[in-house]
């Protein structure tokens, strides 16, 4: 008599474990320029929007099923979607002003934010997703951008020397959009463990941390997040450092040395 009321339970909560899951993986796939689904542009209010709203679900599950998940913790992420969702508002700024330089036609400002840049950023965040299910749905909206892309009459017409340099445009805007917090946490969570060794760290060595991250932190093509930020080259940190340093005072001699010279 017991077997069946097991084999419910244990279906009753993979069926929670799955929409629990399901949400966390809808939260991370908001958080884009583009909706998912058909491409289209978004601002920072509208992924604020519908991060409150995964957001709500999660905690409707919680409660619903008495999940082990303090209401503290829900309420610390809340606060931090406003954050989060102001980055795609000031990527598009960022975006805009490059274009401004180039002085686009409205058709080509809509070839660029409708399926150049879309077809960029999408093909990065496929190469870099490992999640199964997540890497199905982005491939699902590259592949629907990249008809779009060979589509365009702009892509048929330009040279092929022209159309090479605006892809290196846009790669480079694609790579300026970070959208994962995980260095800052790694960063956060090395400082943490730092003050519960050390039961606390001076407020200047956050300083050189941040310094030493944004500055000296490289990734595989040898750039750091402050150039890859502000689109441009910076000098050698420890260089930099050198240079500033006198000359280091010689050590100071010992009493005895002193009078055996003597």
């Amino acid at each position: 008599m017991r077997l069946p009321w097991c084999v419910t339970e244990v279906t009753r909560w993979e069926s929670v474990r799955l929409t629990y899951r399901r949400h966390l993986e809808r939260v991370s796939l908001l958080v884009h320029p583009w909706r998912l689904v058909d491409s289209t542009r978004q601002s920072s209010q509208d992924v604020e929007h519908r991060l409150h709203a995964e957001i709500n679900a999660l905690e409707t599950l919680v409660e619903t099923h008495g999940l082990p998940v303090k209401s503290t913790t829900l309420d610390k992420v809340r606060k931090q979607l406003a954050g989060v969702s102001a980055l795609i508002d000031f990527w598009w700024q960022g975006v805009e002003q490059d274009l401004e330089q180039v002085l686009p036609t409205p058709r080509w400002r809509s070839w660029v934010e409708e399926a150049l840049l879309p077809l960029t950023y999408w093909h990065l965040h496929v190469l870099h997703t490992r999640c199964p299910s997540r890497k199905a749905q982005l491939l699902e909206a590259l592949k629907a951008v990249q008809d779009t892309f060979d589509r365009h009459p702009i892509t048929q017409q330009l040279a092929p020397d022209v159309l090479e340099g605006w892809k290196m445009w846009a790669a480079e805007q694609a790579k300026a959009f970070q959208r994962a917090s995980s260095a800052v946490e790694g960063r956060n969570g090395y400082l943490s463990q730092m003050h519960h060794n050390h039961r606390g760290l001076p407020k200047r060595r956050y300083k050189v941390w941040t310094v030493l991250h944004n500055f000296d932190c490289r990734a595989s093509d040898g750039t750091t997040p402050a150039s890859r930020f502000f689109r441009r080259g910076f000098p050698d940190l420890f260089d930099t450092v050198l240079s500033h340093i006198e000359d280091l005072p010689r050590p100071r001699e010992r009493k005895q040395t002193m009078a055996l010279s003597h």
